[in-house]
Parts: structure tokens; C-alpha cells; sequence
């Protein structure tokens, strides 16, 4: 919601775009936080943050392995791991009061998308060399190809859009729906909508991560998924 007031970052005024900074360092430095705790006292027997973060990068592996396979779920994992936790912190800002999600930005979704976009084609053009991965998208059929390649190339641009604006139109939308909540029944409705929110951002942060993942299979292995 745009005319939000900080509870603690009053004093930088109300610029969207300083807001997104912010915010986006504070999820930035949760997901480190996060981290740092879960490795600072490694045990054989996991217990409390690791045991937590153990069962999240366990899920991540299982899924990774699910969507393409073991080698590419566990070369990548740090990318698609990564991009899951910091986008989840991102998304879990709308629930609380005076925060802007990162994620309710279409400026912060469409540069993690590129992100992904740009590092695909470079694991690909590494993969296969650049001549195949090129030839790849001309499709099986050569008298085809014509049709094809050209298909194929604003095939992979949508992608952009899609990671950008699935992620965006989804925690904005959920921002919006809060907002509806709060002016008709502040006091009974919203926990309902905090509930559905704390399900919106881990869901939309696996389906990011689950993309992020075919993509890059897709590109070092030339088996185009579409999903």
C-alpha cells in the first residue's frame, strides 16, 4: 500500500523507491541472518534454526531433483535456495503492519527475473557451446526452423514477464486484498487474510524456485520443460 506509515523507517520519508531499497535490504539481511544462525554451531543432531534450514534445503534438493535431476539440483542449488528464502522473506513483509513487500514491486520481480533469464542462457551457452545452444532453438525439423526459431526466442522472453509478473500480481494482489480486509473488519477478518498471506508467500516463493529450476535444465541440457 502506498500510503503506509513506517513504524521504523519513518524518518527516510515516503519515496516508493527508497522504501523498496529498504525493504529489500532488510529481507536481503534476514535471509543472511537466517543463514548465519542455521551454520554457527553445526551439530550431528540438528535442533532448533539449522534443523529448520536443513528441512527447507532437504525440500529444495527433493524438488530440484523432482523438476529436472540430482546434478542440476545440487549444482544450482545455491541460485534457486537463494532466490526461494530471500524471495519468501520478501513476500512475508506484507503481513506485517507498516512494511511494503519487495515483492509487491514490479521494479524488484522483474530484476530477479532477469537474474534467472540472463544466468540460464549463460549456463547454457557454457554447457553446450554457443553454436548448439543457438541451433537448439531452431527446433528438430529443419525446413521448419524458419517458424520455429523465431517462436522459440519470444518463447524465452516471456519467461520475463511471467517470473516478473506472476510474482508481482500475486503479493500485490494479496497487499490489496489486506487492505479490504482492514477497512471492513479490522479486528476479526485480517487473521483469516494473515493466514492465506504467511500460504501466499511460501507458495509463490517455491514456484519461483521450481522455474528458476526448469529454466536452467532446460538450457544445460537442450530438453526445453514447460511448465
Amino acid at each position: 500500500m502506498e500510503d503506509r506509515i513506517w513504524l521504523l523507517f519513518g524518518f527516510l520519508g515516503h519515496n516508493q523507491y527508497v522504501q523498496l531499497i529498504v525493504h529489500t535490504l532488510l529481507a536481503a539481511f534476514l535471509s543472511v541472518l537466517v543463514a548465519k544462525m542455521a551454520t554457527r554451531k553445526l551439530q550431528i543432531v540438528p535442533s532448533g534454526c539449522q534443523n529448520v534450514m536443513e528441512a527447507v534445503v532437504s525440500g529444495i534438493l527433493y524438488v530440484g531433483k523432482d523438476v529436472a535431476n540430482e546434478e542440476v539440483a545440487r549444482k544450482y542449488l545455491v541460485l534457486a535456495g537463494s532466490l526461494a528464502i530471500f524471495i519468501f522473506f520478501s513476500n512475508l513483509m506484507e503481513i506485517i503492519p507498516g512494511f511494503m513487500p519487495p515483492s509487491g514491486n514490479v521494479n524488484f520481480t522483474l530484476t530477479l527475473a532477469l537474474i534467472v533469464f540472463i544466468y540460464y542462457h549463460f549456463e547454457g551457452i557454457r554447457k553446450q557451446g554457443l553454436g548448439h545452444y543457438i541451433a537448439h532453438f531452431a527446433g528438430p525439423v529443419k525446413w521448419l526452423s524458419p517458424l520455429i526459431f523465431p517462436v522459440e526466442i519470444l518463447s524465452h522472453f516471456s519467461r520475463i514477464i511471467s517470473l516478473a509478473f506472476r510474482l508481482f500480481g500475486n503479493i500485490k494482489g494479496d497487499d490489496l486484498f489486506l487492505l479490504v480486509l482492514l477497512m471492513l473488519a479490522p479486528w476479526v477478518f485480517p487473521l483469516a487474510g494473515y493466514a492465506l498471506m504467511s500460504f501466499s508467500a511460501i507458495l509463490q516463493a517455491f514456484i519461483f524456485m521450481v522455474l528458476t529450476y526448469v529454466y536452467i535444465y532446460g538450457a544445460v541440457t537442450g530438453q526445453e520443460e514447460s511448465l
